[in-house]
């Protein structure tokens, strides 16, 4: 049991370490369909800050950090901040939009229908999170659990 424990410890530890840091461009072509059916393209979401998060039901460190997902887009979205869930394709649709229904999430909700949207970024685990500035870059990769006191300070200093 000890052992158990030690192990997700570091795995959890590996996770939160996931903030890597790196300046590249965001995939212009890349589309999201939204729950309420619109289309929506990182291309057409230059000149804001863009948070995308690859999430799911079904995993509970998702689940654990949406109320902070959603504090932080109430607070940041009148200063440029955008937000999209991207529910993993494994995820039941009826699922997400009743969880996105109960839960009144504020940002746009999409499916990724076939898994192409995870492929083109190479997610593999729930939560991944992709922050993007203005110009269109992603400036940070992060597998796990976000931390928002460092999302926040990048807020404060990019929005």
């Amino acid at each position: 049991m000890r052992r158990l424990a030690v192990v997700v410890l570091l795995l959890v530890g590996l996770m939160a370490a996931g903030w890597a840091f790196f300046k590249q461009p965001a995939e212009p072509s890349l589309a999201f369909r939204t729950l309420d059916g619109r289309r929506m393209t990182l291309d057409g979401l230059r000149g804001k800050v863009v948070l995308v998060t690859f999430w799911a039901t079904s995993c509970p460190a998702c689940i654990k950090e949406m109320p902070d997902l959603v504090r932080t887009y109430q607070d940041y979205r009148g200063r440029g901040l955008e937000m999209v869930a991207v529910a993993m394709s494994y995820d039941p649709p009826a699922y997400v939009r009743r969880y996105a229904e109960m839960n009144r999430l504020p940002f746009p909700v999409a499916l990724d229908e076939g898994g192409t949207l995870a492929h083109s970024l190479d997610v593999r685990l729930t939560p991944t999170a992709f922050l993007i500035d203005r110009r269109g870059r992603i400036v940070s990769r992060t597998v796990g659990l976000l931390d928002f006191g460092r999302l926040r300070v990048f807020l404060e200093n990019n929005s």
